[in-house]
């Protein structure tokens, strides 16, 4: 027969075994936590914070099912978003990149034409 650990017997086991408490945290306050320092800047937003955050609160009742998976396709739009944003930022600095030395013999034929223009008056 398998008997529960008490209260205190956790806690003679967590003093006894150095590093025992990083194995059993729960990872709701793993996500808890690292949800708190990416909204404070300190850390990247992850995804699969937020996914077990909603998953606590629609076991615990919190949130209702259908509200806690609008919530999560609103998470997952905005990070598609996020992630089109940089990779077309990233498409644009490539752009810039090659075409700057194409600017510059443009520029100069450009100061060309405008000299011809000039001698024909």
């Amino acid at each position: 027969m398998v008997s529960e650990l008490g209260g205190s017997q956790i806690s003679t086991l967590l003093e006894t075994l150095p590093g025992i408490a990083n194995v059993l945290r729960s990872p709701v306050a793993d996500a808890l936590g690292n949800v708190i320092r990416a909204g404070a800047r300190l850390a990247e937003f992850h995804v699969q914070d937020a996914e077990e955050l909603l998953r606590y609160a629609t076991r615990r009742g919190l949130l209702a099912q259908e509200e806690g998976d609008r919530l999560l396709a609103e998470v997952h739009a905005a990070e598609q978003r996020r992630a089109d944003r940089a990779a077309d930022r990233e498409r644009a600095q490539r752009a810039k990149a090659r075409t700057k030395g194409k600017v510059k013999s443009v520029k100069a034929v450009k100061k060309v034409k405008k000299a011809a223009k000039t001698r024909k008056r």
